[in-house]
């Protein structure tokens, strides 16, 4: 895989994008990373290999391999009643679950019969903290004023929820005993040395060396100059285009039966198969093409970033491209896309 026909400096300038970092895979390693232009508009500090982005949603991706991982652990099972295991919070009982009920397979793919309220989920509000997720999930916080329940049956449509990855949050440290960031960094981060990665806010609250700082289309500094998302499982990861690369490379050697922390090809195909007679919807992430041009991809879309992941696991293959920009239009409409078109497979 490499790139042709685009001059990646010249589009940032274009697209007033300050920063860009793109790892490159072939035959599942890391091939080439290629950094561009500055943490911050206006400063002289340059995106390196260690430039920490925001993920934004690629966190469920993430938190779809931690799960996957768990259920090797035969800590959870993707069919069971999510309600059988929560302590803390639990799904409230409706019409709609008489018959089916919300598990972790039918929340990774967003089909739980949950959608998340108008308004919510909104960036870390510094003047009223970071909400624990059963005040969230309970409605007890102005980053979701309602409570979160089942408003359709699970499994008859999709709609894409940050409460659902909530709940897989709750139930995670429920069944642990550990923050979800305790958990993330035993079985994911530590094993798979992903050392510029992190869901810890106080980390970037302290010392924000090294991260990027957030930019709007025009280019501009955002409010706050880090957006932090304070629901780690579903957007809370930061991280590097190299660290991103080396979980999805992780998912494509699972594939083959050579995981390093544990995941069985037969797990690992769950999360790319499609899900609830959704042919795009796989678990945290979503499906096209087939054969040897079938495709993964997951986009983190919040303020002050834009990134992609995009994988063809039957070459072997894949790019990671991160941006410190919000151009408020999709990913596939503004440098991303340019560059993901530019790619040579």
């Amino acid at each position: 895989m490499s790139l042709k026909d685009i001059d990646i400096p010249k589009r940032m300038k274009h697209y007033n994008v300050p920063g860009l970092s793109l790892t490159l895979i072939e035959n599942n390693h890391i091939s080439i990373t290629e950094n561009y232009g500055v943490l911050e508009a206006r400063e002289n500090k340059n995106v390196s290999t260690d430039t920490i982005f925001s993920a934004c949603s690629i966190s469920k991706f993430l938190t779809a391999m931690l799960v996957t991982k768990l259920t090797e652990q035969d800590l959870f099972d993707l069919e069971e009643d999510v309600n059988e295991k929560l302590v803390s919070w639990k799904v409230p009982r409706n019409a709609f679950t008489e018959n089916k009920k919300v598990t972790l397979r039918n929340l990774l793919s967003h089909q739980s019969g949950i959608i998340d309220p108008k308004g919510s989920f909104t960036e870390l509000d510094l003047t009223i903290g970071s909400p624990s997720m059963f005040d969230l999930l309970a409605g007890n916080t102005p980053y979701c004023k309602e409570s979160i329940e089942v408003t359709y049956e699970p499994e008859s449509e999709f709609h894409y929820s940050d409460a659902g990855y909530c709940i897989i949050q709750q139930l995670i440290e429920d069944v642990s005993g550990k923050t979800f960031q305790q958990v993330v960094n035993e079985l994911l981060f530590k094993p798979l040395a992903m050392e510029n990665s992190t869901l810890d806010m106080k980390r970037l609250a302290t010392n924000s060396e090294g991260f990027s700082c957030g930019h709007n289309k025009y280019g501009e500094v955002v409010d706050g100059k880090y957006p932090i998302y304070p629901y780690p499982a579903a957007s809370g990861l930061w991280t590097t285009s190299i660290d991103l690369a080396k979980l999805a490379i992780e998912l494509m050697n699972a594939l083959k039966g050579e995981s390093k922390i544990g995941i069985s090809a037969r797990r690992a195909k769950e999360i790319i198969s499609p899900q609830g007679g959704k042919a795009w919807s796989g678990l945290g992430v979503f499906l096209e093409g087939s054969e040897k041009e079938f495709e993964i991809t997951s986009l983190g879309w919040g303020i002050g970033f834009q990134c992609m992941m995009v994988l063809f696991p039957n070459m072997e293959k894949g790019a990671i491209i991160m941006t410190n920009a919000e151009l408020g239009v999709h990913q596939m409409e503004g440098i991303i896309g340019e560059i993901y078109t530019s790619l040579k497979i």
